[in-house]
């Protein structure tokens, strides 16, 4: 009996404790209630985008060589930092702010929500300014990582630094302002929820770029052009990054809703982005498992990658069954075509052109194809797909968005990057490469005790001529390589 009454005492006190506004009929209270709700929901979502640059860490040091994990986890926490500043800067106003239909020209130096008059294309959702803000700015530092990591394992820390910087000035936010900020892309329709565009294909059009101009890693190629396999050092902590960056494209997909209410529409893509994601796990290892003899799992890993950025775009346009069919078709183009960027002599260490530019480009085109009537007026941008009677009208506007996107990014980064490339040089020695960056670039290796044994061994083998007055030098790569 004592423990009923002090039960119902608890919830008494418990509901005393809540402002009385909450339980008021008024709308005005409602309104509020509502704000609040929507804000905390993105708030969340932003927090979880965040945590993918954990994700990307792992994943990227896993996928190289030991003696540059320390380097590149590192320029991890670089390139997010120089989001933040750059994209509060100048990035925010340029993407979102009033303009003209291809940059906007009000807003930069973000001061909060007192500026939000600057800032209409964001006006329709009740959240606050200042948590938009935050969620966009968890986009781009993705986007950025993203064009980062095909210079993995020889590319100069300077390079991060006054690359990273022009890309979320001069870049990102352009294509943003394209699509999502009311520039002409966004007033022709075009679908992309989340950013399979405007944050993927733009990150890895950059990242093409980059690991063009950069050229392959030393060993990568034979001298007939035949490449090599240089594994990462810990695929433990790529599946741990993959794992990482599924969940935290929960914030991705479901917080673009911007809202925790909406009949729970927010769980809907939810279900899309989850059954892709599946299908694009299970079609890339059945398609390794048939052409290497072997159940890959860099290319299980690369498949979920892909899933998930094909239904980036699509994931609150496309029905459970196309969202399947988006994903595990993502799973399998990336799969060939990762072999045959390398083939042709593109040197992309996380291949990140095909996982987020080639998957990019199948999730914009998607929408074109499976948009359904009903999703669309939710949503309320673009029409129907060709699939569901809406001809050949939306696929055109998404190709359109895909071609100027590709174009716009390959031209920039590449007079960007060329241009640093003639006046500064983006890469280190060979010298330098060989030792590793986390030792050239930073002066201690992440793996401090595991890379003195591996160099003690290397000096011992360099002791030791062959018979052709040549020295056989076996970097911790595994990868043999010989020294004049």
């Amino acid at each position: 009996m004592r423990q009923k009454w002090l039960s119902i005492t608890l919830v008494i006190l418990t509901l005393l404790s809540f402002p009385i506004t909450v339980f008021a009929d008024d709308g005005a209270s409602n309104v509020v209630l509502q704000a609040g709700l929507n804000t905390f929901f993105v708030f969340m979502a932003a927090m979880l985008v965040f945590f993918m640059q954990a994700g990307f860490a792992l994943l990227e040091a896993g996928s190289v060589r030991m003696k540059n994990a320390g380097h590149v986890a590192g320029k991890t926490v670089l390139t997010l930092g120089i989001s933040i500043l750059a994209f509060w800067t100048v990035g925010f106003g340029l993407g979102f702010g009033n303009g003209n239909g291809f940059f906007g020209m009000e807003g930069f130096f973000f001061g909060g929500d007192s500026v939000a008059h600057s800032f209409d294309s964001l006006a329709a959702s009740d959240v606050s300014l200042t948590v938009k803000f935050l969620f966009q700015l968890s986009f781009a530092a993705v986007s950025l990582a993203i064009a980062c990591g095909g210079m993995a394992e020889r590319a100069k820390l300077s390079v991060y630094i006054l690359f990273g910087t022009l890309f979320m000035v001069i870049i990102y936010p352009v294509v943003a302002h394209w699509v999502w900020g009311g520039g002409w892309l966004s007033r022709l329709g075009m679908q992309d929820f989340a950013g399979s565009t405007v944050v993927h294909l733009t990150g890895a059009t950059a990242a093409l770029a980059a690991t063009y101009l950069l050229k392959p890693r030393l060993g990568k190629y034979n001298k007939d052009g035949k490449p090599n396999s240089i594994p990462g050092h810990n695929q433990v902590y790529s599946v741990l990054g993959v794992i990482i960056l599924w969940i935290g494209w929960f914030g991705f997909n479901p917080g673009s809703t911007l809202s925790a209410l909406m009949d729970g529409f927010f769980g809907y893509v939810a279900l899309t982005t989850n059954v892709a994601v599946g299908a694009g796990a299970v079609a890339t290892l059945l398609i390794s498992w048939m052409i290497f003899g072997k159940a890959d799992i860099p290319s299980m890993l690369n498949g979920v990658l892909s899933a998930l950025v094909a239904i980036t775009g699509a994931c609150a346009f496309v029905t459970p069954w196309a969202a399947m069919v988006i994903g595990a078709l993502a799973g399998i183009i990336t799969f060939f075509t990762a072999q045959w960027f390398e083939r042709a002599g593109l040197d992309d260490p996380i291949y990140a052109f095909s996982v987020h530019g080639i998957a990019g480009i199948w999730g914009a085109i998607s929408t074109g194809l499976f948009a359904t009537p009903e999703l669309v007026k939710i949503t309320g941008v673009g029409k129907a797909g060709l699939f569901y009677g809406g001809g050949f009208s939306q696929l055109g506007v998404q190709l359109l968005g895909v071609a100027g996107t590709f174009l716009f990014v390959l031209v920039i980064s590449f007079i960007i990057i060329g241009g640093m490339k003639m006046i500064m040089g983006i890469r280190v020695t060979e010298e330098e490469e060989l030792m590793g960056l986390d030792i050239s670039e930073h002066g201690s290796y992440g793996y401090p005790e595991q890379m003195k044994l591996l160099n003690d061994a290397e000096a011992r083998l360099l002791a030791v001529s062959d018979s052709n007055g040549t020295l056989t030098h076996k970097p911790s790569s595994g990868i043999n390589e010989t020294i004049v």
